[in-house]
């Protein structure tokens, strides 16, 4: 017996009748009716879901009532599988099966698919009959091309939050990198962007990869030009720019172009003077970076605010990124983060520029796990007499917070910006990784959704490690008249 759907495809029909009639029995539940042990107006609900899906696995596996053969031929191989299905369950999952069936003039469709497609084409049609799957990290891209070639949208975003959630994989070779590359190739904004956040804050663990050498040249540029990459320090970025430039031999424009991007004023001068001297990659392209060393060395050699005076510098080149060595700030790591106000200290270089390199500045951090706004805390007169908050933070709630401020003035201070920047690390795949990045000038208050909404109560959450917070908190001395807009 068949039945022809409105899209033209006949189906035996008598496969529906095989699910439904092999289900559980189960007794009907009428609205108003009393049964022992149910109360009146009382909703249950009744399901074989389970049994269901089990029931499709097997028409898939043994072929039962199958009215299309799906044959998968591999691109430039001679590998074929062919797949027995059921045109009705491929065309209720997808749209584009369902144009393709629709148009067929026979009982098989020839589907031309690359070799790492073909690999686990099975466990792709499997999760249209039974909405499951498992995979490797491996197969997570093949399977995420399929799922968007035939637009099984329902797992295209599975793979999507499945890839984000283990980006930090210690494997090999990495995946970030490649799955960076593949999702800028699909247009999946969301992966895209999940690993273009994931290189920008733990750079340095990928710049140690085996991935590094294969970043694509956009990929590069992209990373290159960014203010929140989190690594040991400038060097250590233009020391894998070296290796990439080496393993890729690009053009002339696009190796020049990378090498402007390097930010040499963050560079101690001693490096810079050993670079020009041992690094081929230096040498060979020195003619293109003459002028920004010349004025990184200016930079180290005269004070900053005179040599604005005198030089156009308003560029990134005087711009720090988030560096983790210990001249621009230190790591904190908070026990029992929901209990009582924490504190520490370090010291930072003043500026980065070598002309303030034997200056440091002492600071103070505190965390709060229960910080009030200031218009939630009670104010005195002066007389003593205390007022109650305003009516305007009646809403606003206690939060955690992390204030930084200097523990002595200084004339140095003169013309420098401190912008302080907050790392939270969390633990994924056994390795530490940066979660979030939180910029402000005094205290997180500023930024407003500091931990917002997290709970730092149980051990188990996910921004705790082993029951503690870690932080990482960097101070960056801008020098404003060098970033002043110029009129």
């Amino acid at each position: 017996m068949a039945y022809l759907l409105g899209n033209g495809l006949l189906v035996h029909i008598h496969l529906l009748f095989l699910l439904l009639a092999t289900g559980s029995h189960v007794q009907p539940v009428h609205g108003g009716l009393r049964a022992e042990g149910l109360v009146e107006g009382t909703t249950e609900v009744i399901s074989h879901s389970q049994g269901l899906v089990a029931r499709l696995e097997g028409l898939l596996v043994l072929g039962n009532n199958s009215d299309i053969s799906l044959r998968v031929e591999t691109v430039d191989a001679d590998e074929v599988k062919v797949i027995q299905a059921h045109t009705l369950v491929l065309s209720l999952q997808s749209r584009v099966f369902e144009e393709m069936l629709r148009n067929r003039n026979s009982s098989m469709l020839v589907l031309r698919e690359t070799a790492e497609c073909t690999a686990v084409f099975e466990k792709f049609i499997r999760y249209l009959y039974c909405g499951e799957l498992t995979l490797q990290l491996d197969q997570a891209t093949p399977l995420h091309r399929l799922a968007t070639k035939y637009g099984i949208s329902s797992l295209q975003q599975g793979l999507t939050q499945y890839m984000s959630k283990n980006l930090a994989c210690d494997s090999v070779g990495g995946y970030v990198v490649g799955w960076y590359q593949y999702a800028f190739s699909v247009g999946d904004m969301t992966l895209r962007d999940n690993c273009l956040q994931f290189l920008s804050w733990n750079l340095s663990s990928v710049l140690q990869s085996a991935e590094w050498p294969s970043v694509s040249v956009d990929l590069l540029m992209t990373l290159l030009q960014r203010s929140d990459l989190v690594l040991k320090n400038e060097l250590e970025l233009f020391e894998a720019l070296e290796i990439w430039l080496t393993r890729n031999d690009p053009d002339t424009l696009t190796a020049e172009n990378a090498l402007r991007l390097v930010r040499y004023a963050m560079i101690p001068p001693r490096e810079l003077f050993r670079l020009q001297r041992q690094s081929a990659i230096m040498t060979r392209y020195h003619d293109s970076v003459r002028d920004l060393l010349y004025m990184s060395y200016q930079f180290h050699s005269a004070s900053p605010l005179q040599l604005a005076k005198f030089f156009d510098v308003n560029c990134s080149l005087f711009v720090p990124r988030n560096y983790l060595s210990s001249m621009w700030g230190s790591q904190w790591v908070i026990s029992n983060p929901a209990r009582d106000d924490r504190s520490t200290s370090f010291q930072t270089q003043l500026g980065p520029s070598g002309f303030d390199s034997s200056k440091r500045v002492t600071w103070n951090a505190l965390f709060s796990p229960r910080w009030l706004p200031l218009s939630m805390r009670p104010m005195y007169t002066e007389q003593g007499a205390m007022q109650p908050p305003r009516p305007d933070g009646g809403s606003a709630i206690a939060r955690p917070r992390v204030i930084i401020t200097p523990a002595t003035s200084s004339a140095d201070f003169a013309g420098v910006s401190f912008q302080k920047t907050v790392l939270i690390l969390t633990k994924q795949k056994n390795k530490l990784v940066v979660r979030h990045i939180f910029g402000f000038h005094q205290s997180t208050e500023e930024v407003g959704d500091f931990l917002l909404g997290e709970d730092l109560q149980y051990r188990t959450s996910e921004y705790l490690v082993d029951g503690s917070l870690y932080l990482h908190i960097i101070v960056k001395p801008i020098y404003q008249t060098l970033i002043a807009t110029k009129k």
